[in-house]
């Protein structure tokens, strides 16, 4: 699709003010979201051999599995420690089970992660993952580390939730890549987990101070909402206290609206939310965001004013790319302080990542600074995000597997 034409500062239209707050929400529309997802299922976590992966399972499943080979519950307790706590991949390093236990898991079982295709480690210490399945589908993840006085102290994974994305988003380089499939909690988990290997962050330390993987930003590639099963079932695994043990409010679950969805990831997970917003109009997102065809922005607003546990101390994100002449005006700033009136939020300000053949430019920095300021002026933070791992096509909006981007260049 074509880049719009840049647009001068104009009124906003009354029909794009006070629209009636109806949500429209059914279990049967849910129920449709969900068995679209199982047109898309990942493989079955089973090796060549057919040894099963652990990586993935439930509590329940895991004691299911043992109890399938004779085996009490408590060894069900145990792997977990093992896997999720201690970061074990092999049966023979799990030292409280017998070695006859041992080997009798290995012949059945196997504790799995991503293959690792590339990494790649920025200018700025972002470090990117190609990451390979048993099925040879791609994701690529992302760690951005903070830094503070000099330092990196501590920093958020980015992983991603499915092989593509069927949103389309114009201005997103995922966006250009159909879905191929969703993953399963297996490979979600694993990408974290890989992350951990790569960083040598096991066994999970005690608290949440000492972590340099400290949190989690479901914005990788993939909607999210549109696997929700299978997201949900790994941010459940991540965040039990007996493995992994990151809290909820380390978690940051991004979505462009998925209406039906936001509910019930609020009340089944409770995990910080964040809205691809990126417009003001619904005119203009139903061209960048077409998902905003079906949830236009006064229903994703009713579901984020909905949300469970939003507050000042846990504000919803809107995210807002910033896209030269296309919404970075000062009216559209003005308007967005509008539509998100009485929302506790903050707005990420993401300038435009460039990637091979987009259509869009990166906003003058004037721009950027103007919008951020009006923001701000209305009691909003406002900040502008700094571009990360850019030279590795590793930031906002840039994450396409490089097997995709191989086969176009051979087309």
């Amino acid at each position: 699709m074509n880049a719009l034409p840049p647009r001068p500062d104009r009124a906003f239209p009354a029909a794009q003010r006070g629209l009636p707050a109806t949500d429209g929400l059914t279990e049967a529309e849910r129920g449709r979201i969900l068995a679209k997802a199982a047109l898309f299922p990942p493989p079955p976590q089973e090796d060549a051999e057919g040894r099963r992966d652990l990586v993935g399972l439930s509590r329940e499943e895991l004691a299911a599995e043992m109890a399938a080979i004779g085996e009490k519950p408590f060894r069900a307790k145990q792997l977990w420690h093992w896997i999720y706590h201690q970061g074990a991949r092999d049966f023979a390093a799990m030292t409280t089970i017998a070695k006859p236990l041992q080997a009798k898991l290995a012949e059945r079982f196997t504790v799995g992660r991503p293959g690792v295709t590339t990494e790649q480690t920025s200018t700025d210490g972002t470090r990117k993952w190609l990451f390979g399945f048993r099925d040879a589908q791609q994701v690529e993840t992302v760690y951005i580390p903070e830094e503070e006085e000099g330092e990196i102290a501590r920093g958020a994974v980015c992983i991603s939730t499915q092989v593509g994305c069927t949103l389309s988003c114009t201005f997103c380089h995922t966006g250009t890549q159909k879905l191929v499939r969703n993953l399963g909690a297996a490979e979600i988990v694993g990408q974290f987990m890989a992350a951990r290997d790569s960083y040598g962050e096991w066994p999970t330390p005690k608290g949440e101070e000492g972590r340099a993987l400290s949190n989690i930003v479901v914005m990788g590639m993939g909607e999210p909402l549109y696997n929700y099963e299978n997201v949900a079932k790994a941010l459940t695994i991540i965040m039990d206290h007996e493995g992994i043990g990151l809290s909820r409010r380390r978690i940051t679950l991004s979505t462009s609206g998925v209406v039906p969805m936001m509910d019930k990831c609020g009340a089944e997970l409770g995990v910080n939310l964040a809205v691809s917003l990126h417009a003001v109009t619904d005119e203009l997102r139903n061209e960048i965001v077409p998902l905003n065809r079906k949830y236009p922005i006064a229903e994703v607003l009713d579901a984020c004013r909905r949300y469970p546990g939003a507050s000042n101390a846990r504000r919803i994100t809107f995210e807002y790319i910033m896209l030269r002449g296309i919404n970075d005006s000062e009216a559209e700033a003005r308007e967005l302080v509008r539509l998100i009136r009485g929302i506790p939020a903050k707005v990420n300000l993401i300038p435009f990542n460039p990637w091979p053949g987009s259509p869009y430019q990166t906003s003058k920095p004037e721009a950027v600074r103007r919008f951020s300021e009006i923001v701000n002026a209305a009691g909003y933070s406002a900040p502008i995000r700094r571009p990360r791992g850019r030279d590795i096509l590793a930031a906002c909006g840039q994450l396409k597997t490089a097997s995709e981007r191989a086969r176009r260049s051979e087309a």
